[in-house]
């Protein structure tokens, strides 16, 4: 297994795609949102479902968005955590 710098590098490390969530509301959220949205193909015209669709599919970009954002955040407040740490040299 490589390493994550090697991974990093060689451009195979996804960490948003291996992303699961652990949190037990989650499967029965998405089984709820697959019903509502197939109660809504049923009332809606073909048109109509695929507007809808459209609207979820950009909504879904936004979403990305904001999650990466948040990862980039994060990694830049863990990075200078270490750094901080690692400079401190008082503490050692």
């Amino acid at each position: 297994m490589p390493n994550i710098l090697e991974s990093l590098y060689h451009g195979s490390l996804f960490p948003g795609e291996d992303m699961i969530s652990k949190d037990p509301h989650y499967r029965p959220l998405n089984k709820q949102i697959t019903e509502y949205l197939e109660a809504w193909r049923q009332k809606l015209s073909s048109d109509e479902f695929e507007e809808l669709e459209s609207l979820l599919e950009l909504y879904s970009q936004v979403q990305g968005m904001d999650m990466t954002a948040a990862f980039v955040s994060g990694f830049k407040a863990g990075t200078m955590m270490m750094i901080e740490v690692l400079a401190d040299e008082h503490h050692v």
